[in-house]
């Protein structure tokens, strides 16, 4: 393709003598043939700043540069290529030009051919020509031709709406009715005769034998019907072909997304991550910082040795590994140790870190920002991203707050992870592909979604077997992901082999540092004789960590106490209404205090039980699953200080649980386990497989995404939504897609009850608050972006039920109209428990 040619100086910017009008009026009338020297007035952006344009050629030619260097990875540049070129070639139309160039000022509005852009937006169809266009062209060479044409189609047609439904849940070809758009809806002939003859050339050089073979090259890898060794099924080969095209639509949209962004703001393209990683200076960094670390003990004995065991190891072939280790074992540094050295050994892109709560991210980057980072990097390394001030329906503006994961070391949630899989729309999906070339550490695999394990399990069978993707999975009670129950669903191939900490048995009764008290009456405990428990344990042991299920208890258990203990400073409440500055401060206080051999009394939700490195001489916990048992055994004697200590596991005589089905289930299959074992079994590895085949046995319904009928008509599972919808009554239909996307993203929720991020007045958050509401986000979108990235330390996810209660009390407040990202009035944020129902606080300027 040869160079593009660029606009003459004087029509950069909307000019009031109508010289920009005569090239339009000349277009307009059809009269340009298909030379550089008429269709090059032809647009696809005007930057806002400076009124500068943005070729529509230039646009098509720098997004396939992009998408071709992503789908590299998979050895398909050329498909890229491809997608690049074609996403957009529907806005040479004379009606999209009319629409853009008049939402931009390029047209006078008095003109006879003036676009009431107002009305246009959305429904000027600019996508569907690609997707004709190969569609034809590759269909020539027959059912093959049209299947991969197919796929290239649905990624096509569906880059600004997300990924379409090819065959829908109730049957009707969905595909087909998309492709079969009449021309005048399309403009696919016209956009032909307007584009430059060298582009049409290119086109069909890219579209051709080579191009179709090396796809089928691909898709026939993923119907082989064998992976490490064992047959599939046939609903797992339909998803590994909808991982595929999602893949490929992922490289489409992000490119889309970096090409556009750049242009309107093209100092960001000095700040992406564009050179090769240098991990090595990453490694020695660690490693220098990981050698000054004292060994004061058995248990820092024991942590250097499965940290040196993961080193070693780490040159070993891609795949899937295992990490089981008991909490306080070191798994974050020696996890780390593993992802850095076998992302050099390998050629690696990034580490991705997938963590189940934002309190231990937030943790964890600090503690890889303190071995990594100094002040000399032209970069930094890490990149924690765990927002939800982002609305899926993104403005221009807001679209400067979604990020693409181009970092080294991303740590992200479960939650954004699986949305990266399997939502729906393009804010998700356009980070899949950076799973790719990477190594996937997953912290606390135990907390996967039920409903989504099956899912999960095909993902990563996908991505460690087709795209060099290495995933790790870290916790002290591992799941049965290779022993489901149903395994043509898809389970996990985890070789034996592939368990990195070594002898588990050995290792787990070293570390033993804690006994559990099976303290469950037939009555349950009265919420005053949970109280008088704390404060026996806290007068015994000095400080005590109570874990319960629910925030009610946390806040009725704390209020208890409150009434006792009095010394302010000595008792503390965590939960999820908190902000995550508040929640960091609080658990700053508590670890000083432990520290200090201070007393302290903590009562929190769940969130203290996994990943927080905290060292209580007794807990009480709410009796739960057994994994989430021994985890929240890990926050007590967690080094070792004390000869003995004691879990004490109750069930309190109210608790409103019926609705929280994983509580409950694990809740039913602990107990079950505690009549099968003695206490001193409890712990150990054999006992925690024992659980979770109780537990996955009886939640084998619920695995694969089970939807109702109002959600996807007759197709039972988000699994089958998104393989071979073998449930639709549809037959006869040639060998293509049949994945209802969008029906699965729209009912795709990686939480059971979706929350929404609000902003709160909490510390810094008030004067966040106040300049967000201040900032002009049309002429300082760069400084929005960077006060809202500041704000998710200040954000609290609610639940619908609270969101509606401070609706209704008119609490909350939009920061811009039309943005939807709002903030909580500062009368409802309690110091003690967060954001609250009612009004806690004192009136201040920001309602005034």
């Amino acid at each position: 393709m040869s160079g593009l040619p660029y606009l003459p100086e004087d029509i950069h910017t909307n000019m009031p003598d109508g010289r920009t009008n005569h090239i339009i009026e000349s277009w307009q009338n059809n009269s340009m043939d298909n030379s550089h020297s008429n269709h090059s007035h032809i647009i696809a952006h005007r930057r806002s700043s400076d009124g500068k344009l943005q070729l529509l050629e230039t646009h098509l030619e720098e997004t396939a540069a992009i998408a071709a260097s992503i789908t590299a990875k998979i050895g398909l540049s050329e498909v890229g290529e491809l997608l690049g070129l074609l996403h957009d070639v529907g806005k040479y139309s004379a009606k999209f030009q009319g629409y853009i160039q008049s939402a931009t000022g390029m047209i006078d509005p008095d003109a006879d051919y003036f676009s009431d852009f107002r009305t246009q937006k959305g429904k000027i169809d600019h996508s569907t020509a690609g997707a004709q266009w190969v569609w034809q062209r590759l269909g020539r060479y027959g059912d093959r031709g049209r299947f991969c044409a197919q796929i290239l189609a649905t990624c096509l047609a569906s880059h600004h709406s997300g990924l379409i439904d090819c065959l829908k849940p109730e049957g009707e070809d969905g595909f087909k009715r998309r492709i079969d758009k009449p021309d005048q809806d399309t403009h696919l002939s016209e956009c032909q005769s307007k584009a430059a003859t060298d582009y049409l050339k290119h086109l069909e050089r890219l579209a051709d034998r080579p191009l179709l073979m090396a796809m089928l090259g691909k898709l026939q890898q993923l119907g082989a019907g064998k992976q490490h060794g064992q047959s599939i099924s046939e609903t797992i080969k339909h998803f590994y072909v909808g991982m595929f095209t999602r893949f490929l639509f992922s490289a489409l949209i992000d490119a889309d997304r970096i090409n556009s962004a750049d242009f309107e703001h093209p100092e960001n393209q000095g700040l992406r991550n564009n050179a090769p990683i240098e991990w090595e200076v990453a490694i020695n960094r660690t490693e220098a910082a990981l050698n000054e670390l004292p060994v004061r003990n058995r248990i820092d004995e024991i942590r250097r040795d499965i940290s040196d065991r993961c080193r070693q190891r780490a040159e070993e072939p891609q795949g899937i590994y295992s990490l089981t280790v008991p909490t306080g074992g070191g798994k974050t540094y020696a996890s780390l140790r593993y992802a850095l050295h076998h992302a050099k050994t390998h050629k690696l892109d990034r580490i991705i870190y997938v963590i189940p709560y934002t309190s231990i991210i937030e943790q964890n980057a600090e503690a890889i920002r303190e071995l990594i980072e100094c002040g000399s990097d032209a970069r930094p390394w890490v990149l924690e991203h765990h927002s939800n001030l982002e609305p899926e329906q993104q403005t221009w503006h807001s679209k400067l707050a979604a990020e693409n994961w181009d970092a080294p070391i991303v740590l992200t949630t479960m939650v954004q992870f699986l949305e990266a899989l399997f939502s729906g729309g393009t804010r998700g999906a356009r980070r899949m592909h950076q799973l790719a070339n990477s190594v996937i550490v997953f912290d606390e695999i135990q907390t996967l979604p039920v409903n989504c394990t099956h899912l999960f399990c095909n993902a990563i069978n996908f991505l460690t077997t087709y795209t060099r993707t290495t995933a790790l999975l870290c916790t002290a009670t591992q799941p049965l992901l290779n022993q489901l129950r149903t395994p043509e669903k898809g389970g996990l191939s985890i070789p034996p082999e592939n368990e990195l900490a070594g002898d588990l048995s050995q290792l787990f009764a070293e570390l033993k540092r804690v006994d559990i008290s099976n303290r469950v009456r037939d009555k349950g405990w009265s919420a005053e004789e949970i109280r008088d428990l704390i404060l026996e344990q806290f007068s015994e042991q000095g400080n005590c960590l109570v874990i319960v299920n629910t925030k009610g208890w946390a806040k009725r258990l704390y209020q208890l106490c409150r009434e006792q203990i009095s010394d302010t400073d000595t008792l503390f409440h965590l939960s999820t209404h908190q902000c995550p500055a508040h929640r960091k401060e609080l658990l700053g206080k508590i670890r000083k205090r432990l520290d200090d051999d201070k007393p302290v009394v903590c009562i929190s939700t769940q969130l203290m039980e996994a990943g927080v490195d905290v060292d209580f001489a007794s807990v009480i916990r709410f009796l739960a699953g057994l994994d989430s048992v021994a985890q929240s055994a890990g926050r007590c004697n967690r080094n070792g200080r004390l000869k003995s200590a004691t879990v004490h596991v109750i069930n309190p005589a109210d608790e409103p649980i019926n609705r929280m089905a994983d509580i409950k289930e694990g809740r039913d299959q602990a107990l079950r386990i505690f009549n099968e074992f003695s206490n001193d079994e409890l712990l150990t590895p054999p006992v925690m497989s024992q659980y979770f085949y109780y537990y996955f046995f009886s939640r084998d319904k619920v695995m694969s995404y089970p939807l109702t009928s109002r959600q996807a008509g007759q197709q039972e599972s988000l699994l089958n939504l998104l393989a071979d919808n073998k449930n639709n009554s549809m037959g006869g239909r040639l060998i293509r897609l049949n994945q209802s996307f969008m029906t699965a993203g729209k009912a795709f929720k990686a939480i059971d009850a979706p929350t929404e991020a609000i902003i709160v007045p909490y510390g810094e958050g008030e004067l966040l608050i106040a300049a967000l509401c201040g900032v002009s986000i049309e002429y300082d979108p760069r400084e929005y972006y960077r006060l809202l990235k500041a704000a998710q330390k200040y954000s609290v996810n609610l639940f619908p039920n609270v969101l509606q209660k401070l609706r209704e009390q008119e609490a909350i407040h939009e920061i811009q109209p039309g943005e939807g990202i709002f903030y909580l009035d500062e009368r409802y944020y309690s110091e003690a428990f967060g954001v609250a129902t009612e009004e806690v606080a004192v009136l201040g300027f920001l309602n005034v």
